[in-house]
């Protein structure tokens, strides 16, 4: 099978071919010629399985044979959960579309709402949006979706994790009735059925593993750790082993820079990103971690969210998530393009638990061993045995636990 045979028309095999690419992956050989024939599609993929080309080769096809009279309205919405997912697809976008008469562009919080006015003013018939800005100049009566005739939710797991359902209901209620409608999601949760069933008309259920991301390709190893030991930890294996491209996974913001300041000062080129960095920084730190001028990148996961990197060679949990399905997301940036990765994840004991379930996910034991002069104090009892019998008299606050609407890691 190779993209002659999904019936794209010449415009688009062009564009494919400009960028390399021969054979389809799993998730496109399946989604495009449905899209193609007007389907709903409810697609399970994760990062690197070709996803973004599943549904913009389709979606630019179905616009340019029905192209625009006169002033242009979108007629396709992509809808996604962060700033950088979204300028990643816009770039997309733009190189397939190319050869074709079709104008896109990209919204979303965290710089200037006026350059984004000015384009849309212009006319376009694809946006791609991140729900709040979206929302936004909707309300301001700048950015009309009364055409809007496909819906794409990429990554619809993360926009259900980051509170947006309120805002997608609403975005909803506002675009016409009579469409066709594409959900891209990591996982196929209860939450996702049931929005799938709010959304979409008969779907076609499609699924895909990440190409060129399996077990094989990526080598997962853990060390046990104290956590009061793991950023000296890190820093003797990135300083030791002369790593670079180094993406490094935390659980919180705070964490994140507290990491990247320690780095700094060992003399390794670092930088964060995470959802209290302006757009602009956050574009630097990614355009430098590209270059190359940034050696290691320490973000939270939701802030890692469009990043490309093709070869990168490291990815360390410095701390694991206590979502399994977000270990695979994590490890999944490395080991591409028939390249070798590696997987490494710094293990407490307050974290058995969590690496208990990723094996269960993944359906592997992971190596995990000790560095020398880093063992775990094994006289180290985790605060939360201690204190237990005080937390259990201690009055249930309702609301903890759950994350406000629209919150960012």
């Amino acid at each position: 099978m190779n993209f002659d045979n999904l019936g794209l028309i010449p415009s688009l095999l062009k564009a494919v071919k400009e960028k390399g690419y021969d054979v389809p992956s799993p998730i496109q050989e399946k989604a495009i010629p449905l899209i193609l024939k007007g389907k709903d599609v409810l697609a399970s993929a994760q990062t690197g399985t070709g996803k973004t080309a599943g549904f913009t080769l389709p979606l630019l096809q179905r616009l340019s044979s029905n192209p625009s009279n006169g002033k242009r309205n979108i007629r396709a919405l992509i809808l996604t959960p962060t700033r950088e997912l979204a300028a990643q697809i816009y770039e997309n976008v733009l190189e397939y579309s190319t050869h074709l008469n079709i104008r896109s562009t990209v919204i979303f919080g965290g710089v200037n709402q006026r350059p984004q006015v000015a384009t849309l003013r212009q006319g376009v018939d694809v946006l791609i949006a991140t729900p709040g800005r979206l929302l936004d100049l909707v309300n301001q009566k700048v950015l009309f979706l009364s055409s809007v005739n496909i819906l794409v939710l990429d990554e619809a797991d993360r926009m259900l994790d980051m509170g947006f359902k309120r805002d997608l209901d609403k975005i909803m209620s506002i675009i016409p009735r009579q469409r066709q409608n594409l959900l891209f999601s990591a996982t196929f949760s209860k939450e996702i059925k049931f929005l799938a069933r709010e959304i979409l008309n008969n779907p076609e259920i499609v699924e895909a593993t990440p190409e060129n991301t399996t077990v094989e390709a990526i080598v997962q190893k853990a060390y046990r750790v104290d956590k009061n030991k793991k950023a000296s930890l890190i820093i003797k294996l990135i300083l030791e082993g002369g790593w670079f491209q180094v993406l490094v996974f935390t659980r919180t913001k705070h964490g994140a820079n507290n990491l990247c300041k320690k780095m700094i000062k060992s003399n390794i080129k670092a930088a964060a990103i995470h959802g209290n960095k302006s757009q602009s920084a956050r574009t630097k730190a990614l355009s430098g971690f590209k270059s190359g001028a940034v050696e290691v990148l320490v973000a939270t996961d939701i802030a890692a969210r469009g990043l490309d990197i093709p070869l990168l060679p490291h990815v360390i949990n410095f701390e694991l998530p206590n979502i399994p399905e977000d270990y695979v997301h994590r490890i999944g940036r490395t080991g591409r393009a028939g390249a070798k990765g590696e997987a490494l994840s710094l293990v407490s004991v307050e974290e058995k638990n969590y690496l208990r379930d990723i094996e269960k996910l993944i359906g592997n034991r992971i190596q995990i061993s000790t560095v020398e002069g880093f063992e775990p104090d094994p006289n180290y009892v985790p605060a939360a045995k201690t204190q237990r019998s005080r937390v259990k008299h201690r009055s249930r606050n309702p609301n903890k636990g759950f994350p406000r609407r629209g919150s960012r890691r």
